[in-house]
């Protein structure tokens, strides 16, 4: 198990560039088992998750070459879809939340799938009932085993039909979506997320020789086709790097300048930092994050304190409020954060406290900070990283205070962020990697 240790206070300086979008390529990447013919995927983040997924693939039988850095190539033409019963297989699917999307082009392709619990992040209770209940209204039998904590999945001849999904999904819509590509007739979707991702995933299938209509839109309405074909696909820039990298100048009082944003798939992300103070300055599809020593939390119109809340698309995505929080604490001003979705992930905000922050826990879902103006910087001290998120937020939080910290279980970091040590360490910080 490795460690960060952070000597904090450092000013950083320089541009930073945000890696591909991290849950958009698990998504593409499992689309690729919908053909048999050559994928090639662009912009893909070399981290944790994403190279388990397609080590995973590549145990069934995909032919995966890296064609150059951040670029591979899939071919499925040869996939054994036996091995889904192996107990390697149920070891490898069991360590990654995203290979849940698995089930959806599995079932499409070869009319049955098997997946045991997926991992991930511990932030709480993450049903899976909208993936399954969308399958079994396409025509499928489901089953969970409760003993082997394990589900399977069969359906000879998928039927377009109407559905109106119980949550707007990102992982459910994106699965019932791979499923539905050869379903007989016109299947539609009512309550889609609509996310960047599931955007880019419709226009990946789209090119593939999918109908799909309502793309960006909760309404999706699917024309069954008969077989999908090869294509090229560049992912997205990853939304999380970029508000992280926010997030990291407004902590650090640091002058950076986040490149090639696409600035028009960060939603409100821009706006919510702003509320909090943050200058933000668009300069073509750059982001530049000026120094500033102070920055104010905004109030409502009625001068209420403001509330940061998540929802979804194209409400501010649950995987910034940790960020959000942290920048809190050292803003003038209070702000309530309210964490909807999840209820484990305000659970690090202890760490936090031990640092010096002023942080309320009023319940798992909401917190409020009391922004201390930087009068009191916070101190470095021993802690471990929860989750992707969380862990993130601390090693902001560790890069703003005075003295060193330490963060165990990095790998959580590395889940979700590419060589994030090295590409912070080359504009000013200092962050060493130890056993």
């Amino acid at each position: 198990m490795s460690s960060f240790k952070i000597i904090g206070g450092n000013r950083l300086k320089g541009d930073l560039t945000p890696q591909g979008a991290k849950n958009e390529a698990l998504q593409v990447i499992c689309a690729t088992l919908l053909t048999k013919e050559k994928v090639t995927i662009k912009n893909i983040p070399n981290i944790r998750d994403v190279n388990n997924l397609i080590s995973l693939l590549s145990f069934l039988g995909s032919k995966v070459k890296k064609e150059k850095d951040n670029e591979y190539s899939f071919e499925n033409d040869e996939i054994d879809i036996e091995k889904i019963y192996t107990e390697e297989y149920k070891k490898k699917a069991a360590s990654l939340r995203g290979s849940i999307m698995l089930v959806g082009p599995m079932l499409a392709r070869f009319h049955k799938a098997f997946i045991p619990t997926p991992g991930g992040d511990k932030i709480g209770r993450r049903r899976l009932d909208t993936h399954f209940t969308g399958f079994e209204k396409l025509g499928a039998k489901f089953s969970f085993n409760p003993q082997t904590k394990s589900y399977e999945v069969d359906g000879k001849q998928l039927n377009g039909c109407y559905m109106l999904l119980d949550e707007a999904s990102i992982t459910g819509t994106a699965n019932i979506v791979m499923a539905s590509v050869f379903a007989k007739g016109k299947t539609t979707i009512f309550n889609a997320a609509c996310e960047p991702y599931l955007y880019q995933l419709c226009l990946m299938l789209n090119r593939m020789g999918a109908k799909i209509e309502g793309v960006g839109s909760n309404l999706l309405t699917i024309e069954g086709v008969e077989q999908l074909y090869g294509c090229e696909h560049t992912l997205l820039p990853d939304m999380i790097e970029v508000g992280s990298f926010i997030g990291l100048a407004a902590m650090t009082r640091s002058e950076i300048r986040i490149k090639n944003v696409h600035y028009q798939e960060l939603g409100i992300i821009p706006d919510v930092f702003s509320r909090l103070g943050i200058k933000i300055i668009k300069e073509k599809d750059d982001i530049l994050i000026p120094s500033q020593d102070i920055y104010e939390v905004e109030r409502f119109m009625d001068g209420s304190i403001m509330t940061i809340s998540d929802a979804p698309w194209p409400g501010f995505t649950p995987d910034l409020i940790s960020i959000a929080l942290v920048v809190a604490t050292q803003a003038k001003g209070s702000v309530l954060i309210h964490q909807k979705m999840f209820e484990s992930r305000l659970f690090f905000v202890d760490k936090l406290i031990d640092m010096g922050a002023q942080i309320i826990l009023c319940d798992p879902h909401r917190a409020t900070v009391i922004g201390n103006e930087r009068k009191y910087p916070l101190r470095g001290i021993r802690m471990t990283s929860p989750d992707i998120r969380a862990g993130v937020a601390l090693l902001i939080a560790a890069l703003s205070a005075d003295g060193v910290s330490i963060i165990d279980n990095i790998e959580q970091i590395d889940r979700g962020y590419e060589n994030i040590d090295i590409r912070l360490n080359e504009i000013g910080a200092n962050i060493e990697r130890i056993n």
